[in-house]
C-alpha cells in the first residue's frame, strides 16, 4: 500500500469494531508476545485467537517462530489481549502499518502495554538469559528520519510532539522488580537502554562498539511497539 493511503482514524475503528464482534473480551492490558515467548498465550483462560490474516488490513507476521494471531482471554483476573507474533520494518511494511496494532489496542481499551522481546546484549555485565527491563531507548532509524509518527498527525491518537521522557512508567519497572525477588529472579534482573535498529543483518563489531558508546545495554530489531 502506498504510503499515501495510509489508514485513518476511522480505518482503525472499522478494525476495532471487527475485533469486537468476534470476541466477548474488553481487553485493559496487552501483551506483545515477543520471540519464543508465545507460549505466554497457553496460560489463558476463555482464549479467543482471530489470525492476523484474517482481520482487515492487519499486517501478517512473516517471520519463522511467529505464530501471526491475536489471542484474548483472561490472565490471572485480568482480561488480557496478545499479540502472538509481531512485525518488523525489515519485513518490508511501512511503519505506520507496523504500529497499527498498539493503536488497535488503545481503541479496544487496552490502557498498559507489556512489550516483550529477545534482545542482544551490548553491556558487558550482562550474562545470556538475563531479564532487562526498559528505562529507555535510542531510536536509531527514527534519528535517522525513520519514525512512524512521520507524516500527517491525529490529534485523537496523540500530539504532534510526544515527550517520550518517560516512556515507561517508573512504577511498572518497580513492580517489576518486586515481582522479581518475591520469585526468587532478582540475581537475574536488569534495567538499562535498548537501542532499536532496522535489521534484518545482525550488528558489526564497529556499530556494537558504536552503541555502546552511545550508552545502550541491548541492542534489537525496529518492531510495531516503537512509537
Amino acid at each position: 500500500m502506498a504510503e499515501a493511503a495510509r489508514f485513518t482514524y476511522e480505518d482503525h475503528e472499522e478494525v476495532c469494531k471487527f475485533l469486537q464482534n468476534k470476541t466477548k473480551h474488553i481487553p485493559s492490558i496487552g501483551i506483545i508476545c515477543g520471540s519464543g515467548l508465545g507460549g505466554l498465550v497457553d496460560e489463558l483462560e476463555d482464549k479467543e485467537s482471530i489470525d492476523y490474516k484474517d482481520i482487515p488490513n492487519f499486517p501478517v507476521s512473516t517471520v519463522p517462530g511467529h505464530a501471526g494471531r491475536l489471542v484474548f482471554g483472561i490472565l490471572g483476573d485480568k482480561p488480557v489481549v496478545c499479540l502472538q507474533g509481531r512485525f518488523h520494518f525489515y519485513e518490508g511494511y511501512p511503519l505506520w502499518k507496523i504500529t497499527m496494532p498498539v493503536r488497535i489496542m488503545k481503541l479496544l481499551g487496552v490502557h498498559t502495554v507489556f512489550v516483550t522481546n529477545a534482545a542482544g546484549g551490548i553491556n558487558s555485565k550482562y550474562n545470556v538469559g538475563d531479564f532487562m527491563v526498559l528505562k529507555d531507548h535510542i531510536n536509531i532509524p527514527g534519528l535517522a528520519g525513520n519514525n512512524p509518527l512521520c507524516g500527517p498527525n491525529e490529534e485523537r491518537f496523540g500530539p504532534r510532539f510526544p515527550s517520550i521522557s518517560d516512556a515507561y512508567d517508573k512504577e511498572m519497572r518497580k513492580l517489576a522488580f518486586t515481582v522479581a525477588k518475591e520469585l526468587n529472579m532478582d540475581s537475574i534482573m536488569r534495567e538499562g537502554v535498548y537501542a532499536a535498529v532496522s535489521g534484518p543483518s545482525f550488528e558489526s563489531p564497529a556499530e556494537l562498539r558504536f552503541l555502546q558508546m552511545v550508552g545502550a545495554d541491548t541492542v534489537g530489531k525496529y518492531s510495531h511497539y516503537q512509537l
